[in-house]
């Protein structure tokens, strides 16, 4: 499912405020996950109207990104990386792209998009952001 990613650098108010533009369009938010980290923060949508919310995000000034991503909350330290890769290796399942969305503290928000996305989750659900999340 493709999901809505977008950094957020002040926190207070943004929910408020992409909620609202959303609305506005009378598109229905189907799955929310907000997550500060720091003082940046991260919003994850699903939604009934993908390329219009991505559009009406975009145009706010969000950098809204997306792909069929998996949003994971992992331990900020050496190693906890690459064992997320060597599962998904291990398993066959390659990483068409990763990047850190924000790093604090002993937390990192990593968007991963897989090249079979079911199976990755299934391989990652306890690290994944509204999948049971925690860490490693």
């Amino acid at each position: 499912m493709n999901e809505i990613i977008i950094p957020v650098k002040e926190p207070p108010g943004t929910l408020a405020a992409v909620s609202e533009s959303l609305a506005r369009a009378r598109i229905n938010i189907e799955f929310i996950e907000a997550r500060v980290v720091g003082e940046s923060g991260i919003i994850v949508l699903r939604v009934d109207r993908y390329d219009a919310a991505l559009r009406i995000l975009r145009d706010a000034g969000y950098r809204a990104v997306t792909e069929d991503a998996l949003v994971l909350d992992l331990e900020n330290r050496p190693g906890a990386l690459a064992e997320v890769a060597r599962r998904l290796a291990d398993a066959r399942i390659g990483i068409r792209s990763l990047r850190i969305v924000e790093r604090a503290g002993e937390r990192s928000l990593v968007a991963l998009v897989a090249d079979d996305p079911d199976a990755a989750r299934r391989i990652l659900e306890a690290e994944r952001v509204g999948g049971g999340g925690g860490g490693t």
